[in-house]
């Protein structure tokens, strides 16, 4: 039996080789970065909600890997999951085509993300952050909110979902670092602007940290509420291992089970840049063996 996070039971057994395979079904390359994967997944796609995420073991020796899910069809039983192929987990994911399954999907896990009618809530996306963002705008704008979303990026090939984004916003606004598609900037830019023009009640930044701590730091003089979705180092997504502690409002706090969503005014941003840096040499190793065909 497995529990589902509402409370409902389903019996593994009655369900087919096939609804557990977590089979690939849909692949889309989103830049030369970035890959969407539509995976088959039943149980997962009936319960999980914006904010929430799956942990990801590609293959034997690789690292099981946090990805939120970015949407899903509970009729189709499929989820979507969008990547950076940054790591060697993430490089190896990428080889996945449509048919293969996926040795190991576990979730739904974390706490969904707090969604009611809050006013006008600004929704920001930073490169795949879009992903992660994607359904907690979805889910504000039908709770009632009026919906601002701001996504930003490097360049204009690591702008992804603008469409989708749009179609549920009341306004869109698009910043790149270079210029090259959007207004040139960071997001902090016209969200500050958004700030000073009109009452904003609530702030959802998902993205690169120094990005989010930039919206923290923006946000934090006018007293709106913003919440940020963190990403460090996890192992198992239940609690067990304690890699992902991160300190908010003076207390160690287990984004796996305690978030992955907390208040951006509270949480320790260096402590948590330092953390997401402890093993840079060590996954740079594994990346480089991974991209030479090692077997390490």
């Amino acid at each position: 039996m497995s529990n589902h996070p509402d409370g409902k039971t389903c019996n593994l057994a009655n369900l087919t080789p096939d609804q557990l395979s977590n089979k690939v079904v849909g692949k889309r390359k989103l830049s030369d970065v970035l890959t969407l994967l539509e995976v088959h997944s039943p149980l997962i796609a009936a319960s999980a909600k914006p904010g929430q995420f799956v942990m990801v073991w590609p293959g034997e020796k690789s690292e099981r890997i946090p990805l939120t899910v970015s949407d899903l069809d509970p009729e189709a039983g499929t989820i979507t999951i969008i990547f950076q192929e940054v790591g060697r987990g993430t490089l190896e994911m990428g080889k996945f085509e449509v048919g293969d399954s996926i040795p190991s999907l576990s979730g739904p896990l974390g706490k969904p993300t707090e969604i009611e009618n809050y006013g006008t809530s600004v929704v920001i996306g930073g490169g795949v952050g879009t992903a992660i963002a994607r359904p907690v705008a979805a889910g504000l704008k039908k709770a009632g909110n009026t919906l601002i979303t701001i996504i930003g990026a490097r360049e204009r090939s690591l702008i992804i979902l603008e469409e989708e984004m749009r179609a549920m916003s009341d306004e869109t606004i698009i910043t790149t670092d270079d210029g090259s598609y959007g207004r040139k900037g960071i997001v902090t830019e016209p969200l500050k602007e958004l700030l000073d023009s009109r009452k904003i009640d609530f702030v959802v930044a998902i993205g690169p940290l120094p990005m989010m701590r930039a919206v923290a730091e923006t946000t934090k003089p006018y007293g709106v509420k913003t919440i940020v979705s963190l990403d460090p180092i996890m192992i198992d997504g239940t609690g067990m291992c304690g890699g992902c502690r991160v300190t908010v409002g003076g207390k160690t706090m287990f984004t796996c089970v305690d978030g992955p969503d907390f208040d951006a005014h509270q949480v320790d941003w260096d402590e948590l840049r330092a953390r997401k840096a402890f093993y840079f040499e060590q996954e740079k190793v594994q990346r480089e063996a991974f991209m030479a065909g090692g077997d390490e």
